[in-house]
């Protein structure tokens, strides 16, 4: 097999391979003498068809069929050859098929980019230290009463905090305007949910009461018709709710797992999952920053071929996140939306599979145990959740490709310089701003 490759740019590569006339047309005669035992032609008994008559029938469905075939494989057998790793699938430009001669094909392709590593004794993290106290878990269970309380009628004046039912109608210079009314809304006043002015106006209402509120859009509301335009909302009480929290006893333990032990338990429970959430955080917020900084000091030329791929598993989180159907159309979704995201995160994947290869690193085995294990904490069968990851090849490489991403971090922090900083944690946990891509 003749194979020659050329550089037609940086990334993308022209190869053209030549496949002796011999191997083809012993392939072809294989597969007619093969069809020749098989095929039903009017006139022969099965299995008797003459060669010839099988060729004349049969030869060019079964050459194109070779010749495909053989065009597919010769491409990955001259990929070998050259040692080259193709991005994305090629591009076969021409083929060149004629009974007796060589066959010739040209297929087009990306590669990755060679990369060229800054100093990574460059870098400077701040890392994140903290631990969880008594108060952050008085806070949370705090917090988790406030998921399950209930709102119970009061025969009082509303206040914050209280959810009111109510009917409204909204108008614009004496006419109502189309989203501007509802019935039987429950609304907590103080939540944020309407424009400014509207639940402060319904704060100290009694039930059956009905207020005229004189109010105005803000100036950056989304409906472009409605901003700053100035309206009046007539609001009809129905019902004031004050809010209830439930007791502390083994009902609403139960409601978060927790079925024997008691406070005590529940309380070991609440703090070792704050615990593990800490650890999450600040894994997570130490590995972003030390990504940052590597895409921020490596510049990388990337194959089309690569961020494409990354709009469309962008497109596809997103449906996901959305709920979007099976039917919908991914190409709906503009690449422009997705575009400098892609790019971001197709460099940092050159980039850390560069320090991967130039570090000969692979995923530490005890560690993917100890992270998949941290998983199955959570669940109440933990053995079985682990023999489910271990079973299912595709679940076990993300959990890999997470601890060998933790390893690269490891690697870069121990090259470059870590200042410890003591935070509370509320803030260890909240996750840094989304760094801001960069637009064509």
């Amino acid at each position: 097999m003749q194979v020659s490759v050329t550089s037609r740019s940086n990334l993308e590569r022209e190869l053209k391979v030549g496949i002796p006339a011999e191997r083809v047309e012993k392939e072809v005669a294989e597969r007619l003498e093969k069809a020749a035992k098989t095929v039903r032609i009017k006139g022969f008994r099965k299995g008797k068809v003459p060669i010839k008559v099988v060729r004349q029938q049969y030869g060019k469905g079964v050459r194109q069929e070779v010749v495909g075939e053989l065009v597919n494989k010769s491409f990955y057998e001259a990929l070998a050859q050259q040692n080259l790793q193709p991005v994305g699938a090629p591009t076969i430009e021409s083929v060149e098929d004629h009974e007796g001669r060589d066959l010739e094909f040209t297929a087009l392709f990306e590669v990755y980019p060679e990369v060229e590593l800054a100093d990574l004794s460059k870098v400077a993290i701040e890392r994140p230290i903290s631990e969880v106290v008594d108060a952050d878990v008085e806070k949370m269970i705090g917090v988790l009463r406030e998921q399950q309380a209930k709102f119970t009628a009061v025969d009082r004046a509303a206040a914050k905090d209280d959810q009111v039912t109510i009917d409204f109608v909204g108008r614009r210079d004496g006419e109502e305007f189309p989203g501007g009314s509802g019935s039987d809304q429950k609304l907590v006043l103080g939540s944020g949910s309407m424009i400014p002015g509207f639940e402060d106006g319904l704060v100290g209402a009694l039930a059956g009461d009905e207020k005229l509120l004189a109010l105005s859009f803000p100036d950056d509301y989304h409906a472009e018709e409605l901003k700053g335009a100035a309206v009046e909302f007539t609001v009809t009480v129905k019902e004031v709710a004050a809010r209830e929290l439930p007791e502390l006893n083994d009902e609403f333990f139960k409601l978060y797992g927790v079925s024997e032990g008691g406070h005590d338990k529940f309380l070991e429970e609440v703090r070792n999952n704050m615990e593990r959430e800490l650890r999450n955080a600040v894994r997570n917020k130490v590995k972003t920053r030390v990504m940052n900084q590597l895409f921020e000091m490596n510049s990388v030329e990337l194959p089309a071929a690569l961020v494409k791929a990354e709009v469309n598993q962008l497109k596809q989180q997103m449906l996901q996140q959305f709920g979007g159907g099976q039917q919908f159309d991914l190409n709906m979704l503009p690449d422009e939306m997705f575009t400098p995201q892609a790019k971001r995160r197709a460099s940092l994947g050159v980039i850390v599979s560069q320090i991967v290869k130039q570090e000969e690193l692979k995923a530490d085995a005890e560690a993917v145990r100890a992270r998949i294990d941290e998983i199955a904490s959570t669940y109440e069968s933990p053995n079985e959740v682990v023999d489910y990851y271990y079973s299912q090849q595709q679940l076990l490489g993300s959990v890999e490709a997470a601890v060998l991403e933790d390893q690269v971090t490891e690697l870069v922090l121990s090259k470059g310089s870590v200042t410890d900083v003591t935070e509370s944690y509320e803030d260890a946990v909240k996750p840094d701003p989304e760094p801001q891509a960069d637009s064509e």
